[in-house]
């Protein structure tokens, strides 16, 4: 058997190659010269297989170039990441000095050398949108997410879901508070607002320096809160006041009764100033502490950026959804936020979003026309936008000639020519009481629902008739074209100027974050401190247009190619712009610490002392300093030494006269006086 096997295999094996033909050299280089030839003299193609021609080149494909791309990128990543890791932590200061010379000590390390050490307990309340908010309860949609951030962080969810994003994010627009099946709950402890997203700090630099000279978690404190909710749904829903109150009353307890220096951050200013009224109301609506609280328990209020009399761009946000640099994007690329792009109504969205927070609507301007100006007037009167300022600490500005005069006290302007004429040649026809009209809009068409769907012609016309808009009329124009958002608003926010603080009616919560309608509490010891970025345009009045109707779209929008005359104008975008800190206009920051609460008035019966404290915009020398030491940015001023020193220094022992008093560099004082304002 195991012959005939290797029998078998031996005739299986292929047969032997012929032996090579004795061809002579002359014939095989022909052949490899020309091929062979058949019998009539013609050449006969080679075999591939006998053939010495190169192989062909193969061509390079898309894939390809990706794939190298994408090869090179990662290389290049994991390279650049084993060399920041090898490096020493010194090597990017090292680089930083090296190109931009000696940097400053921190604040906390220059004021630790000075021999200050932690003193008083420290409590921070953050603003709007910078404090992070978390999932406990969701649609199915959201499955997954459970105490994941929805909003700061990286924001990861709302690139993989947006409108699950968008629904989770949303209030109930009937009662502002959560709707059915969803709870969203602010982060707690000083992560929820130290950094917004990786690498953009808001609280994290003034941590990290109170830390230098020795504060720790038990002496610092982070009141976060939910800040889409109006500030009395916060007690509400999660009790966030009487937590704040207990917190305090616990830090000034275990600290040997040292008093707290509270430091409120933009919207968190409005919010403070709610629970200083809240804290002494009696219950159930207020916290039962007594009219005594704050002098038993607070040092100092130190106000970063605070919008006390509101900000004309939450009236662009509520009325189209817009501010500056929206209106900038839609000039460049006016299809990038419509339907026809993305698939999706994107400003629809944020619109029907961001009129489910109520806390949005505590920023519409307060005062009317007495603080804002009117038709042919405004406290700021003549302003240029690009002269250059005098450092000084009186408040004077020298210019190099005299700039144009400007109507700031027009909010809202349809067309550049109604922003400029005098209000004798402008005819208006009233748009109270109009009628709306049919729907504007085509219902069966749109993703999502806004106030606007309720519009129509009529009511898109009479308010173009009307013209122009001022403090005083600003509030109707909400009230008008969205009333439900407005009816909320209403219940929880007031805008005007109290005649008598006495009456009884201002002892509602509603009334509590309007400086302008209620009182200081009584504790002539605290200190108030009014400290913001100035020399940055700041947006203060809009000129509008018709937007070309489409299917759900927003019959109104910023009119982005309205210019002004000249280099100097302070008309850019279809934007007014003054002095502030590109959020906060200084005379919102300012007036009530510079006049309304200055000495005693009838607004601050027991002398509480004010302060202001202005730092002038340097924007970082080059990308080395980042978002800058000196910046006077509505966030970015949460970095700035100075801003940080003068912080450290009050929480340390020091009062408002050690720290130097006022430090002025605009024209508040001479602004405020032009506001006729009884006191």
């Amino acid at each position: 058997m195991s012959f005939l096997r290797r029998r078998r295999a031996a005739s299986t094996e292929p047969p032997p190659p012929a032996p090579p033909s004795r061809e002579s050299d002359s014939k095989r280089d022909k052949k490899k010269k020309g091929g062979a030839k058949n019998s009539d003299g013609r050449k006969t193609a080679e075999h591939p297989s006998t053939s010495t021609s190169p192989p062909p080149v193969r061509k390079w494909s898309c894939v390809d170039g990706c794939c190298w791309a994408i090869g090179c990128i990662c290389s290049i990543w994991w390279l650049l990441l084993f060399l920041y890791n090898a490096m020493p932590p010194s090597f990017p200061q090292y680089v930083t000095e090296a190109i931009t010379g000696p940097l400053p000590d921190p604040p906390g390390v220059k004021l630790r050398k000075e021999g200050l050490t932690a003193n008083h307990p420290v409590v921070f309340v953050p603003g709007i949108v910078t404090g992070g908010l978390e999932l406990w309860e969701g649609h199915q949609c959201a499955d997954g997410l459970f105490r994941r951030r929805l909003w700061g962080g990286t924001f990861g969810e709302l690139y993989k879901r947006p409108l699950c994003w968008v629904e989770h994010m949303s209030l109930d627009n009937e009662t502002g508070l959560d709707p059915s099946g969803i709870r969203v709950r602010a982060v707690s402890g000083l992560v929820a607002a130290d950094y917004f997203a990786p690498g953009y700090f808001v609280w994290a630099v003034l941590i990290a320096n109170l830390a230098r000279i020795g504060y720790e978690e038990k002496t610092m404190y982070m009141a976060a809160y939910d800040w889409r909710l109006s500030f009395q749904n916060t007690e509400v829903r999660d009790q966030t006041l009487s937590r704040m109150k207990s917190k305090i009353e616990l830090m000034v307890a275990t600290n040997g009764g040292k008093k707290v220096v509270v430091i409120p951050h933009s919207m968190g200013v409005l919010y403070f100033l709610h629970f200083m009224k809240w804290v002494e109301a009696p219950t159930p609506m207020g916290g039962g502490g007594g009219s005594d609280w704050c002098a038993k328990h607070i040092k100092a209020v130190m106000n970063i950026g605070g919008p006390f009399l509101g900000v004309p761009k939450a009236v662009a946000g509520l009325f189209s959804i817009e501010a500056k640099d929206i209106a900038v994007v839609r000039s460049f690329a006016p299809g990038v936020f419509d339907k026809d792009v993305f698939g999706l109504q994107t400003l629809q969205h944020m619109m029907r979003m961001t009129r489910t927070w109520d806390s949005t609507m505590s920023m519409i301007p307060k005062g009317g026309e007495t603080i804002w100006g009117g038709l042919d007037w405004s406290p700021e009167g003549v302003f240029s936008c690009t002269s250059k300022r005098s450092k000084n600490n009186n408040g004077n500005v020298s210019t190099s000639y005299q700039p144009k005069k400007i109507n700031y006290g027009r909010l809202i302007s349809f067309g550049k020519d109604i922003s400029d004429a005098h209000s004798s040649k402008i005819e208006r026809t009233d748009f109270r009481g109009a009628e709306k009209g049919h729907s504007l809009l085509n219902k069966t068409k749109c993703d999502v629902w806004t106030e606007y769907h309720d519009f129509g012609l009529g009511g898109v016309k009479a308010i173009v008739d009307y013209k122009v808009y001022t403090a005083g009329s600003i509030l109707d124009l909400l009230h008008f074209v969205a009333p439900k958002m407005m009816a909320r608003g209403s219940a929880h926010f007031s805008y005007g100027i109290a005649d008598n603080l006495d009456d009884r009616k201002y002892q509602h919560y509603r009334y509590w974050s309007n400086p302008l309608e209620t009182k200081l509490p009584d504790a002539p010891d605290m200190e108030i401190y009014s400290m913001y970025g100035v020399g940055i345009p700041t947006e203060r009045a809009y000129v509008y247009k018709l937007t070309h109707p489409s299917e759900c779209y927003i019959p109104f929008q910023i009119d982005t190619s309205a210019d002004g005359s000249s280099e100097d104008s302070c008309l850019h975008g279809g934007v007014f712009s003054i002095n502030g800190d590109e959020t906060v206009p200084v005379l919102s920051a300012g007036f009530m610490c510079a006049k309304g609460w200055r000495g005693k008035t009838r607004f601050n019966p027991s002398g509480i002392k004010t302060f202001i404290r202005e730092y002038d915009h340097a924007p970082p020398a080059n990308l080395l300093e980042g978002r800058g030491t000196q910046s006077g940015a509505h966030v970015d001023i949460m970095g700035n030494f100075a801003l940080i020193e003068d912080i450290i220094r009050v929480a340390a022992g020091a009062t408002g006269e050690e720290l130097g008093g006022d430090q002025v560099y605009s024209d508040i004082f001479k602004w405020s006086e032009r506001i006729d304002l009884p006191l």
